[in-house]
């Protein structure tokens, strides 16, 4: 299936500096009216760490979300941008989140015993963020 055929047009290619695209790959794509877009100089991870975020958000909002119209799909992106980046844990140091210091560690026997944990939904369900009481 082509993208012509379901009534789709790219616009841009977003590719790395690899040598095994020569120039006339991207004459040919430039001729089609697709505009290539190179990755930064010297990231090789870049690719890499967007395409985690394009999967997460793809697996955690996109694949469990009725889009209504671009309006909605703006909203639940900064929605999810908030989640993803202000409290989802991720696989680093402790399960921190990215923008906040490690948490200070539980010590007293009783509160261990019976925390208090609270839920908070976000766009509608689809998100879940969990916190201690005060």
């Amino acid at each position: 299936m082509d993208l012509e055929d379901a009534g789709f047009r790219a616009r841009y290619l977003i590719r790395d500096r690899d040598g095994k695209f020569p120039q006339l790959f991207d004459a040919v794509l430039q001729d089609a009216g697709i505009e290539v877009v190179l990755s930064g100089a010297r990231m090789p991870r870049m690719n890499a760490i967007m395409e985690r975020w394009a999967q997460t958000c793809r697996r955690e909002l996109l694949d469990r979300t009725l889009i209504w119209d671009q309006r909605h799909l703006l909203r639940a992106l900064r929605e999810f941008e908030t989640f993803y980046n202000t409290h989802r844990p991720h696989q680093g140091l402790a399960y921190t989140r990215p923008l906040h210091p490690l948490p200070k560690p539980i010590e007293d026997p009783e509160r261990i015993a019976r925390l208090d944990i609270r839920r908070r939904v976000r766009l509608g369900g689809t998100l879940h963020e969990y916190t201690h009481a005060a």
